[in-house]
Order: C-alpha cells, then sequence, then structure tokens
C-alpha cells in the first residue's frame, strides 16, 4: 500500500488545526483550501497579501502551486479546482484574474476542471481554493 505524505512547503505555517496543506498518496495530490496569505516568515502570524480580490487570489494561487510542487506535481497535473468566493460580485473580476494567471503558466495540458461556490470566510478574506491532482 502507498504511505499518505503530508506537504507544508517552507512558505507555509503549521496548520491552526490538525489538517494538511496538502497530502499525497501514490500519484493523487489533494491541496487543501489555501487563502491569500503572504509566505511564512518568523515570528509574524499568517497575514493576508492585501486587501484586494487581485492581491488576495494571486498569492493564493502562488499558495496553491507552491503545494503541488511540494508534492512533484505542476498546474499540467490539476484535474479539478474549487474555488470559494466571499461575494458573487466577485465573479466577473475573479474569472479575468483566473484567465490571466493561467494563461502566464504556459500549461501543455487542458485546463482543470472548475467549480465556484459562494461562501463566509474569515474577515478580510475574500477567496479560497483547493485542487486535486493527479500526476503521471
Amino acid at each position: 500500500m502507498t504511505e499518505k505524505t503530508a506537504l507544508t512547503p517552507k512558505t507555509h505555517t503549521t496548520p491552526p488545526a490538525r489538517f494538511s496543506h496538502g497530502v499525497r498518496k501514490g500519484n493523487i495530490l489533494q491541496v487543501a483550501g489555501q487563502v491569500g496569505f503572504l509566505p511564512a516568515e518568523e515570528g509574524r502570524p499568517p497575514t493576508p497579501a492585501g486587501p484586494t480580490l487581485r492581491e488576495q487570489t494571486l498569492q493564493t494561487l502562488a499558495n496553491v502551486k507552491a503545494i503541488l510542487e511540494e508534492g512533484g506535481a505542476r498546474w499540467d497535473d490539476v484535474m479539478m479546482i474549487r474555488v470559494y468566493l466571499t461575494d458573487t460580485a466577485h465573479f466577473a473580476e475573479f474569472n479575468t484574474l483566473y484567465n490571466d494567471y493561467f494563461g502566464e503558466q504556459a500549461l501543455t495540458a487542458p485546463p482543470a476542471a472548475r467549480t465556484t461556490v459562494y461562501v463566509g470566510l474569515p474577515a478580510g478574506l475574500l477567496v479560497e481554493i483547493d485542487a486535486l491532482a493527479v500526476l503521471g
């Protein structure tokens, strides 16, 4: 049986509860919901990248990518992306940011499937993203 491995890149702090930022088992890699916190810094609590959807989205995608890379995956390996937005009015702006970001990633495979849902997040957070990758 393949061992399950927790993934915590150096850019991430220890999760606030008993979960992993990412988990890989065999060729399956699941990234837990990530938010737009800046990379970990000694002595500093997790801090949002900024107040705007753009700042938080770009940092959130960078955080997801860091976990994918920690587990040996890339965006081309991602099968499913789930996006959680706090405001339905952000949908069009998010799509523009998403399209621009993935347009710069030099993908060689078809884009991942995606679901977007609307949720409540802690104060100041506008977006959360998780991803499922299959390697090999």
